[in-house]
């Protein structure tokens, strides 16, 4: 089993608190958010930011393994994750992940690739993770 860790400050209460988050890998170090990061325009990081980025790479690195799975040998892939925060009752609840991928894969076609793409997105890990609507729009390039 692999465990990777998050951490959390906040500061004060509400509107007026003041969050900091980092990763064990040190790669977000006290990064800032907060109110003003979530649901506004405020310079800082969100979880809904930070659950996207981490969706577009889980997705991307499980395509990119089942396509060598497949015998593909050459390619690139490059995928947008949107995630989607609605107001749910007295709170809010992430509702969806559309990703949007690019890929240039030498020798594949559209079937398959199509095939590949959409197991990848239903089995990369943070897919199971997410409780919500996950979409793919693909363009298979060159």
């Amino acid at each position: 089993m692999i465990v990777r860790s998050g951490s959390a400050t906040y500061s004060g209460l509400g509107k007026d608190g003041k969050g900091h988050v980092s990763t064990q890998s040190g790669v977000l170090s006290d990064q800032p958010y907060g109110f003003n990061t979530r649901f506004e325009d405020g310079k800082g990081t969100n979880p809904e930011e930070l659950i996207a980025a981490a969706h577009a790479s889980c997705f991307t690195m499980a395509l990119s393994f089942a396509l060598a799975g497949a015998g593909y040998t050459a390619g690139e892939l490059k995928t947008e994750a949107k995630v989607s925060l609605e107001k749910d009752g007295a709170g809010f609840k992430v509702t969806r992940s559309d990703l949007t991928l690019e890929a240039q894969v030498d020798g594949i076609d559209e079937a398959d690739f199509g095939r590949i793409a959409d197991e990848a997105k239903a089995n990369c890990p943070i897919s199971k993770l997410l409780n919500a609507e996950i979409t793919l729009d693909r363009k298979l390039v060159g």
